[in-house]
């Protein structure tokens, strides 16, 4: 029978520090909910692992917005050179 991993090992608090709530009510540093953030140490493991699993799904998310902000940024200045010319 195999042991649940989640009974070996404490899951970390993903928290790094950047405390601060984006427009969406997300942590800007974690991406957690408020409730997420002051619950977590009362949250069973369970529960802990689904927010890590959610917290992945919405860092991707991040990184593809703030790809596309980044690629709409290079193309508006790129027309601003040409509309130099």
């Amino acid at each position: 029978m195999a042991v649940n991993q989640l009974e070996m090992f404490d899951l970390p608090n993903p928290c790094i520090g950047i405390c601060e709530s984006g427009p969406r009510g997300y942590c800007r540093g974690c991406l957690r909910s408020r409730d997420e953030r002051y619950q977590w140490h009362l949250k069973p493991e369970s529960e802990r692992a689904e927010i890590l699993r959610l917290l992945a799904g919405r860092q991707k998310r991040r990184e593809a917005f703030l790809r596309q902000q980044a690629e709409q940024e290079q193309k508006e200045q790129a027309q601003q050179q040409l509309d130099l010319l």
